[in-house]
């Protein structure tokens, strides 16, 4: 059997493919001749299911240091992300782990179990002087194994015991679940929730964010966060040029009608083999926008496709990266979105007993 005979779609996947891992020498190839006859072998190759693998991290807080994104410390009690997204710019994290930043990166989830046990040890820290600290730098803490380990959870429960600030990124609705703390936190100014809103057309989502909530859920839960008095946000993330961007007003207007506060936006970034998935997927599903979308990317890019210098990498530049941006802060002001909200609160912190059950003896 030749690979052509191989089904052409893999369903409920935003990777159609599974770029080469730039990491390794040796590269797969699948053959499938020996298979032509399994059909129930070929069908499943289209649906393929999620593993949930062990992570035996030793940390879970991470420090970042790069000048253009707004938080210092992060939490990610997962690695990879069945969310699926066609366009996410973490992909290449799992190629450290000696997998594809493709179909490996949304089937392949590695899962920190100890990841509130982790939290509270480091807030115990004497040395941990107190600020806030986000969650779902790179993936969605959010995503459909948090339905099952309820990490996020965890973490949430120790913030809230200790009146940590948390900001949180997500684009599922689930985090509506963990209203009770996000509100104990936000008594305190501790706590915020941003929701990623990419699209407002929902048969765009379900093929580029196939896992994830439909637009319609992820405005529902910006209001009954909202309802609940806890500080929203929407983010306009990623801002594609030729497929989402002519969408900005429209979803800054839903959002802020559903009570979102503030307003951010990102426009598309492409780190390295995320130029093969995303591609691969828009050619797969919108066939007729794929030329236009990487030529209006790359005028954004200085003719590439991306380029990763801090400060330009989030907004790019170029005329098109322009239009994007004034259009954005046109109707973000129209729309009456905060620019002055008040930073997260660490003067209500406790320190909270370590795993080991100790104090500590100086505060």
């Amino acid at each position: 059997m030749t690979a052509s005979r191989k089904p052409d779609r893999t369903r409920g996947r935003g990777a159609q493919n599974q770029p080469a891992n730039p990491y390794l020498h040796t590269k797969l190839h699948p053959d499938y001749q020996d298979v032509e006859l399994d059909a129930e072998f070929l069908q499943s190759l289209s649906r393929p299911n999620t593993e949930y693998l062990p992570d035996e991290s030793q940390s879970i807080v991470v420090e970042n240091n790069s000048p253009d994104i707004a938080f210092r410390f992060s939490i990610n009690p997962y690695r990879g992300c069945a969310h699926g997204c066609s366009y996410c710019y973490a992909r290449p994290t799992h190629e450290y782990l000696g997998l594809s930043a493709g179909l490996d990166f949304e089937t392949k989830v590695f899962v920190k179990h100890r990841a509130a046990e982790l939290f509270r040890d480091w807030l115990a820290r004497p040395s941990w002087k107190p600020e806030w600290i986000a969650m779902s730098g790179v993936t969605d803490c959010y995503q459909p194994a948090e339905r099952e380990f309820r990490l996020t959870r965890g973490c949430l429960e120790v913030a809230a015991e200790c009146r940590q600030p948390i900001g949180i990124v997500t684009k599922n609705a689930l985090v509506t679940r963990d209203i009770d703390l996000l509100g104990e936190l936000a008594h305190y100014n501790a706590g915020s929730v941003a929701v990623s809103i990419t699209t407002l057309d929902v048969q765009l989502a379900r093929t580029m964010e196939p896992q994830t909530s439909s637009p319609e859920a992820r405005l529902r839960t910006i209001a009954e966060l909202t309802a609940a008095g806890i500080r929203t946000q929407v983010m306009v993330a990623p801002v594609i040029p030729g497929l989402n961007a002519s969408e900005v007003p429209g979803i800054l207007e839903a959002a802020r009608e559903a009570g979102a506060q503030s307003a951010s936006y990102i426009l598309l970034r492409l780190p390295t083999t995320v130029t093969d998935v995303f591609f691969g997927w828009l050619r797969k599903f919108y066939p007729d926008r794929a030329d236009k979308v990487a030529l209006l990317v790359r005028s954004t890019r200085d003719g590439q496709l991306y380029r990763s210098g801090f400060g330009g990498r989030m907004r790019g530049n170029g005329e098109v990266a322009r239009q994007v941006e004034q259009t954005f802060q046109v109707f973000r002001k129209k729309y009456g979105y905060c620019d002055d909200l008040p930073p997260l609160a660490t003067e209500h912190f406790r320190p909270p007993k370590t795993t080991r059950g100790q104090l500590r003896l100086f505060e």
